[in-house]
């Protein structure tokens, strides 16, 4: 699986343990994002920008996104910078649909 192939995929419901992917499945689709790494329970990537109109417009799109997929990621902002934080609470830990949404968020970006 390539991060093409992760951004034109969709969130699906994931809840229970069954859902949550173990360290090898986690490190062979972080290697398919590059930039992003694991902190914990979650993915992790810092955005820099010019200034902070640039970066309110980048969490309106991922927002839009997000709302879309109806899955959220943690963010944190300030001038200039914006860091997305992706995790799925339903299955304790990391599951498909947040390596899906961090593709889309790099491919927002890649336009």
């Amino acid at each position: 699986m390539n991060a093409n192939n992760l951004a034109s995929q969709h969130c699906q419901p994931r809840k229970g343990k069954e859902h949550a992917l173990d360290a090898a499945q986690v490190d062979e689709l972080l290697r398919q994002l590059p930039g992003w790494q694991r902190r914990g329970d979650a993915i992790v990537k810092d955005f820099r920008f010019a200034d902070f109109h640039h970066t309110l417009g980048f969490i309106n799109a991922v927002g839009f996104m997000a709302n879309q997929e109806d899955h959220h990621p943690d963010l944190e902002a300030g001038y200039g910078h914006c860091q997305l934080l992706w995790s799925t609470h339903d299955v304790g830990g990391l599951s498909l649909n947040d390596f899906i949404c961090a593709a889309r968020v790099d491919a927002l970006l890649a336009r």
